[in-house]
């Protein structure tokens, strides 16, 4: 019987353990949990979800304070195309963030960055490129382009001179995504070194729609993988999404992915960003208490738990700190959905906005509780302490299970 250390995932010259670890943000995959990973010979992902909030955080800079200062004139007004994200301190920002991860890493593998399309930030184009950008100045030994198609991701970096050096990567939920993608970018000569497909069962944003229950991760893999073969095309795979045990891992290895990507396993490590006390909440969790929503002002439907904080509250717009989603006219569904709510109850000291939700607000403050679909399922990778909790595991306890286990077993903490 096979176990996932009988494979290696051949990645920029290096053999891997064949284990990714997902950029889950914001600062939801720390770079603690990222050089765990890379120290146990996978590939881990820090995320540049809010990246200036994330560098606030750990690296005692004052991005978020000061953006709120210069712009607190307008946080009374519904038009937010004024609120811009200054390119210089967002630069400063990523390369914190970058150059503290990349400085500590240690072992055989790799660290690479989850970049979110879907962050606009009032400037889509300009706030992505510098992004992109800087994790490559710094060192950042890949990318995730995560959350969103990004047709035109590789044209806005190719004249970077890591352009053909630092391994790139795509997330798809479809063979059509992955056709667009590669004939978009067939100019600058660059394939994907990788391509993680995310299954209908992963956390957070799905690349469905509501109808995502009748799509299954296995049968799109197959599909891409059968038309990569017919079109001669040799880029490794990475399922993604409801990938719980080692076996199910590999299922996938056998049939022909390079590695597996994992994170809902991962949020109860103690080296996850995750507070404890939600962390808790993801252990007590039932199956019936995930749910797949539409709050998220992405458009895009989104996984979470039911009792997430996020859902149904009506905080005003926090643009003025934040503004990550304000598209390049500087809206975002969430401001119409609150303006809507305001103007429909005026005496109301604060109002019920169910539709959407502040979602920069909400995962600054680790108040959406986005998951996966398994995640009723980690109580049964732990031990209930006596006072009811359940105890945290270590990052290396998590991987090592996933790169050892056999015959669908988990292994519980000592």
């Amino acid at each position: 019987m096979k176990c996932v250390d009988d494979f290696r995932l051949r990645l920029g010259g290096q053999e891997l353990v064949p284990i990714m670890v997902g950029g889950m943000g914001v600062d939801i995959s720390t770079a603690e949990l990222a050089l765990e990973t890379a120290r146990l010979g996978g590939v881990g992902h820090i995320s540049d979800a809010m990246v200036p909030t994330v560098a606030d955080r750990r690296y005692n800079t004052k991005y978020v304070k000061n953006k709120l200062k210069q712009y607190k004139f307008n946080v009374a007004n519904t038009d937010k195309a004024v609120v811009q994200f200054d390119m210089g301190l967002l630069a400063e920002a990523t390369a914190h963030h970058v150059d503290a991860t990349m400085g500590a890493k240690r072992g055989s593998g790799l660290i690479f960055i989850n970049c979110m399309e879907k962050l606009t930030m009032n400037a889509p184009k300009e706030t992505l490129r510098v992004r992109l950008k800087t994790a490559m100045d710094h060192g950042i030994d890949g990318i995730t382009l995560a959350a969103g198609l990004h047709l035109g991701s590789f044209a806005l970096i190719e004249d970077h001179p890591r352009f053909r050096d630092v391994q790139l990567g795509i997330i798809v939920s479809s063979l059509r995504a992955l056709q667009l993608f590669i004939k978009k970018s067939a100019r600058t000569g660059r394939l994907p070194d990788y391509v993680v497909i995310e299954g209908p069962l992963a956390g957070g944003h799905l690349g469905f729609g509501m109808d995502w229950a009748a799509y299954d991760l296995a049968t799109i893999v197959v599909e891409i993988r059968d038309w990569l073969k017919a079109e001669n095309l040799d880029i490794p795979l990475i399922p993604a999404g409801g990938i719980f045990t080692g076996t199910d891992a590999v299922n996938f290895l056998d049939m022909g992915a390079a590695a597996v990507q994992v994170a809902t396993r991962f949020t109860v490590a103690s080296e996850c960003g995750l507070p404890p006390e939600v962390q808790q909440e993801y252990f007590k969790a039932s199956e019936n208490d995930i749910e797949v929503n539409t709050i998220s002002p992405t458009g895009y439907p989104m996984r979470m738990l039911k009792n997430s904080p996020a859902i149904g509250d009506g905080i005003r717009p926090n643009c003025e700190a934040y503004g990550y989603l304000l598209d390049s006219s500087g809206s975002c569904q969430y401001i119409e959905a609150y303006n809507r709510e305001v103007a429909a109850h005026p005496e109301a000291k604060k109002v019920k906005v169910w539709d959407k939700t502040c979602l920069c607000t909400h995962m600054r403050n680790f108040e959406c509780w986005t998951c996966g679909q398994y995640t009723y399922r980690l109580k049964d990778t732990t031990r209930k302490n006596e006072d009811g909790s359940y105890q945290l595991l270590s990052a290396e306890h998590v991987f090592r299970d996933y790169q050892f286990s056999k015959d669908n077993k988990i292994a519980l903490p000592a």
